[in-house]
C-alpha cells in the first residue's frame, strides 16, 4: 500500500512531449472539434460549437503531440463576456502561446444559430427567428477574420409572374363578354375577386449566405447589422408569427420584389458595396425551387482594391 501511494506521487508522463517517430512531417492543423461552449453575441445567449487547432512544424527532434488541454482551457476566455473581434484575437494568441515553438499558426472556429426577436410586419405581435452563424479566425502573422451570416427569405419568380398576368389577361377576356365592348367597373372588381388568379407565380424558400471580412478593430461583431442589412436589401425575409395582416403585407412584398437568383445576389452586393465597412465579401444566394427539382444558385465575391485593379 505504502509502495502504491508513493508512486502517485512520482511525476507524471508526458507522453505529447516525448520525440515523435516521424516528426519532420508538417501537420497543418492538429486540434478539436465540436467542443460545446456558453458564449454570447450581440447581447444574446449563443450555444456554439467549437472547433480550435494549432499547425506543426517539422522538427527531427521536435514533440509527439500538441498539448490540447491547454487548447481547450484557453477557450474559457472566450466565455467571460461579450464575444467580440478582440476578444477572439486574444484568444488566438493565447491559443499558440500555450503550445510549444513547433506550432506556427492558430485556427478558431465558432458556430451555431443566433436567435433574434422579429417583428410581424403589420400586426403588434413578434416571434423568435433563428440565424446561422459560422466565425472563422486564424492567426499567423497576422490576425484574419471572417464572419458568416445565413438568413432565409421569399423569392417570387418574376418569369412565372409575368405567365401568370398573362394566364389572368387571357381569361378576363373569355370570362367578360359583353355586345359594346363596354365593361363597367364593377363586373371588373367581381370577377378580381373570384376568378382573378387563374394562375398563381411560384415563389420559394430561399437563402442568403454572406461572409465578410473584418478587419478586427470592431467593437462587437456586426452580426445583427449584417443580418438587418441583408433583410432590407432583398425585401422578403421569411416571417415567424404571422396574423392576417401580416400574411397580406407579405404577398405584398413578394409582388413589389419579383428575384431571380441573380438580382437578389446584385441587390446584396449593392447593399454591402454601400455599407463601406468590409474589407472583403463573398455572397452565395439559394433560391430552393418549387418549380424544379434542382435549385438556383448565385455567387459573387468582392474585396478592397479590386475596384481599382
Amino acid at each position: 500500500m505504502g509502495n502504491t501511494a508513493m508512486a502517485y506521487r512520482q511525476p507524471l508522463p508526458d507522453v505529447q512531449s516525448g520525440r515523435g517517430e516521424l516528426s519532420d512531417i508538417a501537420l497543418d492543423w492538429v486540434g478539436m472539434q465540436g467542443i460545446a461552449l456558453p458564449l454570447e453575441v450581440a447581447g444574446r445567449p449563443f450555444n456554439a460549437e467549437v472547433s480550435v487547432g494549432v499547425s506543426v512544424c517539422a522538427n527531427r527532434d521536435g514533440a509527439r503531440g500538441i498539448h490540447m488541454s491547454r487548447l481547450y482551457l484557453t477557450l474559457d476566455a472566450l466565455t467571460q463576456g461579450e464575444l467580440t473581434p478582440r476578444r477572439i484575437i486574444n484568444t488566438l494568441a493565447a491559443c499558440l502561446q500555450s503550445q510549444t515553438a513547433d506550432s506556427e499558426r492558430v485556427r478558431l472556429e465558432i458556430g451555431g444559430e443566433l436567435l433574434l426577436s422579429r417583428a410581424a410586419l403589420l400586426s403588434p405581435q413578434r416571434g423568435w427567428k433563428s440565424y446561422p452563424l459560422h466565425i472563422s479566425a486564424t492567426l499567423e502573422h497576422r490576425p484574419t477574420l471572417t464572419l458568416q451570416v445565413g438568413v432565409p427569405y421569399s423569392s417570387t419568380c418574376p418569369a412565372s409572374a409575368a405567365l401568370s398576368r398573362q394566364a389572368a389577361q387571357q381569361q378576363f377576356l373569355v370570362d367578360i363578354e359583353t355586345d359594346d365592348g363596354a365593361v363597367e367597373v364593377q363586373q371588373v372588381f367581381d370577377w378580381l375577386g373570384a376568378h382573378g388568379m387563374p394562375a398563381t407565380p411560384h415563389s420559394q424558400r430561399s437563402w442568403a449566405w454572406v461572409t465578410v471580412t473584418l478587419s478586427g478593430d470592431e467593437k462587437v461583431l456586426p452580426a445583427i447589422s449584417l443580418i438587418d442589412r441583408i433583410e432590407q436589401a432583398l425585401g422578403t425575409p421569411v416571417q415567424t408569427l404571422v396574423k392576417r395582416q401580416d400574411e397580406q403585407a407579405f404577398a405584398l412584398a413578394n409582388g413589389r420584389n419579383l428575384m431571380f437568383c441573380e438580382d437578389a445576389a446584385r441587390r446584396l452586393h449593392d447593399a454591402l458595396r454601400r455599407a463601406c465597412c468590409y474589407r472583403a465579401f463573398s455572397v452565395r444566394v439559394e433560391h430552393q425551387e418549387s418549380l424544379h427539382a434542382h435549385n438556383a444558385v448565385a455567387q459573387l465575391s468582392w474585396r478592397e482594391g479590386a475596384d481599382a485593379a
